[in-house]
């Protein structure tokens, strides 16, 4: 005992990390101490464990400086002592995958697992596999299905979890260790019979039958083991993810929530709860049961409760309404963590009138909790201002106090984001929000936050009421800021300059000034406002300002086309789409971490590639990428022996039709398989692109190209489709055919419909005046066509037709004027798109609504006539 006691010294200086000035060179030389004969245990244990300590905090050693502490390691094994054999183990396993000829230690390592020592036996199991490769697992392969059924827990625990360990080695350990596994299943250990569960689902998982079995065969026999009762409940689910047979096994994870085990009780309710096919009258067992685990008297279920509670509320709010009196009174809770989530929760679930009342109580302890569970305070608020609206106000003055206080970007950014979902929500709210991230970006220490809400309020600071009070706060990020938030600033300036003719001068005298900045950049962007601002001053200028969104591959690969060509022509940068905008989650897609967003094709970028990898079809597309292209279209029923989709791809002068095929008789190979077009009027068939084989089960593709009719009035169609293949009759279970020859067979498709839609794609026109650039349109050479509709008995509401509208058109809808003011009997449509050819066109639609009938004014703007009257006649 008196090697544990510590000295006054020691006390005095409060202990600390006794390893905190170890360096890696004086740790090598020490470990020659090794080396010595006779091994003193107790230091050869202090050099080891400093060697470990390096490892585990991310030191790095080189092979030969691994390689000779490993030798000097294995010198280790004449002493028995227990504690220096265990830390050598450990230092096996981690210098393994450094070190060179660690093979060298598998008869000592064998050697002790084959021991009577038990101390010893399951370590050195542990650290022999992971010295083990394929060719030494024959060696072992005796010893370990031993060890598996072993009478020591220890022991058969350590083998069971190197079997799964090895599975990365030789995929099929676990299947010809099966047996022992099986028998060890029936272990009193508790871990043992978990780590046997886990071993038998590895070797069963390829099998779905065979894991069906397993499943069945343990759901009438109780496991001893909480931790495998677990185990099969996540088994069971991952079943019935994948399987619609499901009465029995949601039958037996509702069992589970009887379970003696309160570990097995919450893994049951936390699964009935996370099945994708769980109603609120699924998960009603769920609930009540995480609702007695609220009052528990043990912090760590009252956290999972809550946690699960929380997430619940999400896509059930009402399921969890009969938990608000159990959740006002964690509220309270010393775990701030808990009384977090509670609060949060009842913020998804509770009335309008007690909003005040939980904001004020989560400003009590705000401070105190960490920044993952202010995100979470934080996304629950976002939730609710969508979920009353009225409660702005509120809401964002409580937020605004939130972004004073300290935190990291992830928090700051959370907080941000929904400052502008409300905003974007909601109108009222746009003035305050405005204001509150105005004092926000004054004492901002993230650069891309700065960047994100300086480019917000060039976006929506000109429409405001006010434009001119947000000049000064963005004018101090010139003088104070960092060269990317200066930047940001400049073109801020210079959208309000362009929207507002009345700031005009005093903004050029700002960007005057910023022509001196020290950064390229900054100078540059001030250049190129100040030169276009002068010399043209109307609303023209402003898409010169911000110009759309283009996406990066689209507009590299025009660019890359474009060089190949002889250059005569001035490169058309309208041909290049748009960058897709990333969609806001639902308040029951908000997750309760946040998570990088990874960036993501077009969709016509994504089917370029396909396209040009074929060879018929790159001479025509010569790298172009599609204008547009549709989502999948069934010329099929699911339940057809032939299953046809297709894929709408138009370019300037031809249409693509992609037919993805898939043959579902197994006792059939189809060769030679198309997809026959009867062209209407106008169009020409240019190529037919076959798919040579459609073997049972296995996609196949083939392609129709078509020529667009010189008169764009025809080009809105419906095109016949047959299907056409050879069949070669073949055994079910092989796949090889029979016949030596086949016969010609038809198959008669859905009919295709080119529509107005596939023609035409949006343009990111978000932030544009659209009012402005609608008026300056003229001057362009643009033509007007109006014309007025009554339309359809099934269009009742001013939502209906404006969604009718946008699908019908295919256009983009430009600031938001999509959204229909609850109760209104009129609204303003605005679109903003291009025609096939990169013909620009501007929609405005005038809607009025008297009774159920919905009255609409459409005009069309175009530098075509035809294209103009093509969308007005295809309208009527």
């Amino acid at each position: 005992m008196n090697a544990f006691k510590r000295d006054k010294k020691e006390e005095e200086d409060g202990g600390g990390n006794p390893f905190q000035n170890v360096e890696k060179t004086t740790v090598l030389q020490e470990a020659r101490t090794f080396n010595d004969t006779p091994v003193n245990p107790r230091k050869c244990a202090h050099i080891l464990t400093k060697i470990l300590y390096l490892l585990n905090q991310g030191e790095q050693l080189g092979t030969t400086e691994a390689t000779e502490a490993f030798f000097a390691m294995t010198k280790l094994f004449q002493s028995r002592d227990v504690i220096l054999r265990r830390l050598v183990y450990l230092g096996i396993k981690e210098l393994s995958s450094v070190a060179e000829d660690v093979i060298i230690v598998t008869s000592s390592l064998t050697k002790d697992m084959t021991g009577k020592e038990d101390l010893y036996r399951a370590a050195a199991i542990r650290a022999l596999c992971t010295i083990t490769d394929g060719a030494m697992l024959t060696a072992i392969e005796r010893y370990m299905k031993q060890a598996i059924v072993d009478k020591s827990p220890a022991v058969s625990s350590a083998a069971l979890v190197s079997s799964l360990h090895l599975s990365n080695v030789s995929g099929d350990v676990s299947r010809r260790w099966a047996n022992e596994a099986q028998e060890a299943l029936n272990s009193e250990n508790v871990m043992v019979q978990y780590h046997a569960l886990g071993a038998l689902y590895q070797a069963r998982k390829a099998d779905k039958h065979a894991v069906i079995k397993l499943v069945a065969k343990l759901m009438r026999r109780s496991l001893k083991s909480p931790y495998a009762a677990c185990m099969l409940i996540r088994i069971a689910c991952k079943l019935l993810d994948d399987s619609n047979e499901s009465s029995e096994l949601l039958d037996f994870i509702e069992a589970c929530l009887r379970h003696k085990s309160e570990m097995v009780v919450y893994e049951a309710a936390h699964a009935l709860v996370n099945l994708g096919r769980s109603g609120i009258r699924e998960i009603a067992p769920a609930i009540s049961v995480l609702q007695l685990f609220c009052s528990s008297s043990k912090p760590a279920l009252r956290f999972a409760a809550v946690r699960t509670l929380n997430k619940v509320a999400m896509s059930h709010p009402a399921a969890v309404t009969a938990c608000n009196l159990d959740l006002e009174n964690l509220i309270t809770d010393s775990n701030r963590s808990i009384a977090t989530l509670a609060i949060t929760t009842l913020l998804k679930t509770g009335a309008e009138s007690s909003v005040d009342r939980l904001m004020k109580q989560i400003a009590t302890f705000v401070s105190e909790i960490s920044d993952e569970f202010k995100v979470v305070v934080v996304q629950a608020i976002r939730a609710l201002c969508q979920k009353f609206p009225r409660k702005h106000s509120v809401l964002m003055n409580f937020l605004s106090a939130m972004l004073r206080d300290e935190g990291g970007l992830e928090y700051k950014a959370a907080i941000a984001d929904t400052i502008i979902a409300v905003m974007e929500g909601n109108a009222d709210a746009k003035e305050a929000g405005l204001a509150h991230l105005c004092e926000f970006i004054e004492d901002c220490e993230h650069t891309s936050l700065a960047v994100r809400i300086l480019h917000l309020l060039g976006q929506e600071g000109p429409t405001s009421k006010h434009p001119s009070r947000y000049i000064r706060f963005i004018y101090n990020r010139v003088i104070l800021e960092s060269a990317s938030v200066r930047a940001a600033a400049v073109t801020a300036l210079a959208r309000f300059a362009a929207a507002c003719p009345t700031l005009l001068p005093n903004v050029l005298v700002l960007l005057s000034r910023c022509q001196l900045d020290s950064d390229d950049e900054v100078r540059d962007r001030a250049t190129y406002y100040c030169t276009i601002l002068q010399n043209k001053n109307d609303s023209s200028v402003l898409p010169l300002i911000h110009p759309p969104l283009l996406s990066i591959p689209s507009l590299e690969r025009a660019l890359r086309n474009y060089t190949n060509t002889n250059m005569v022509e001035p490169f058309d940068i309208s041909q290049v789409p748009a960058a897709q905008p990333i969609e806001e989650p639902s308040p029951a897609e908000v997750q309760l971490t946040i998570k990088p967003t990874q960036p993501r094709l077009t969709r016509e970028e994504s089917y370029a590639e396909k396209l040009s990898a074929v060879p018929q079809l790159a001479s025509i597309i010569q790298g172009a990428l599609p204008f547009k292209s549709s989502q999948l279209i069934e010329l099929t029923e699911s339940e057809t022996e032939y299953n046809v989709k297709c894929v709408k791809h138009s370019f300037n002068d031809y249409l693509i039709l992609q037919f993805d095929c898939v043959n579902t008789l197994p006792d059939q190979l189809l060769e030679d398989v198309s997809v026959t077009v009867d062209p209407p009027e106008g169009y020409t068939v240019v190529r037919e692109v076959p798919c040579a084989k459609l073997p049972y089960n296995e996609p196949g593709t083939t392609y129709t190209v078509l020529l667009y009719p010189d008169d764009v009035h025809l080009s809105p169609a419906t095109i016949p489709t047959t299907l056409r293949f050879i069949i070669r009759d073949c055994d079910p279970v092989t796949g090889l055919p029979e016949a030596e020859q086949g016969y010609q067979d038809d198959y008669i498709l859905e009919d295709l419909e080119v529509t107005l839609a596939d023609q035409m794609r949006g343009s990111n026109s978000r932030g544009i005046d659209m009012n402005a650039a609608w008026e300056g349109a003229a001057a362009r050479g643009f033509i007007c066509t109006e014309e007025t509709f009554a339309l359809g008995a099934n269009v009742t509401t001013l939502e209906a037709a404006v969604q009718s509208l946008v699908g019908f058109l295919g256009l983009e809808v430009a600031e938001r004027s999509d959204r229909v003011q609850s109760g209104a009997t009129s609204h303003m449509l605005l679109l903003h798109g291009f025609f096939r050819g990169g013909k620009e066109i501007f929609a405005r639609a005038r809607l009025a609504l008297s009774g159920s009938q919905v009255t609409m004014q459409l005009s069309i703007k175009s530098q075509d006539h035809d294209v103009t009257s093509l969308v007005l006649s295809s309208v009527g």
